[in-house]
């Protein structure tokens, strides 16, 4: 099912930027910001919230000063009509970043991150041993040029 594309203004826009940035400000933060009132920006965000744009709110953490410095991308071939269970299955396991569907000569793409090799090996092995899992290639990143999950969606607005 195919989602489809919410109309937002240019103010719904903005405050997505400012709220990616720093999900902690208030609501008269982002008043204040974008020349707005408090309650208009109040009603906005819980809009969002209510369609389901804004899922919820996070911090970013460094994942290296946690330890966790070693970050693999997995590609998977999965028998078809069990990709779904594949994929739901590999999800719920701890070290995984995130599940990707995608094209070509694979079917699955997941990012994880680990402590060490040890049990970046032990991950690997549990993958293979899934029902309905044919093959996997590990790739082991070796140096982050960018990694940030926000995006600017706000063009020509100045915040």
């Amino acid at each position: 099912m195919k989602a489809v594309k919410e109309r937002l203004d240019d103010i719904d826009l903005r405050i997505i930027n400012l709220l990616q940035m720093d999900s902690r400000l208030s609501y008269n933060k982002i008043a204040s910001k974008l020349g707005i009132s408090v309650g208009t920006a109040y009603n906005r965000i819980k809009s969002l919230e209510e369609k389901g744009i804004l899922k919820g709110y996070t911090v970013l953490i460094d994942m290296d000063k946690l330890g966790y410095d070693l970050t693999a991308l997995i590609l998977i071939q999965a028998e078809g009509k069990h990709l779904l269970d594949v994929e739901t299955e590999i999800a719920k396991m701890n070290n995984v970043v995130s599940v990707y569907d995608i094209t070509g000569d694979f079917d699955i793409a997941v990012i994880a991150r680990f402590e060490d090799r040890n049990s970046l090996n032990q991950f690997i092995k549990s993958l293979i041993s899934l029902p309905h899992v044919k093959r996997t290639v590990t790739n082991v990143v070796l140096n982050v040029v960018k990694e940030d999950i926000r995006i600017k969606i706000v063009q020509n607005s100045k915040i």
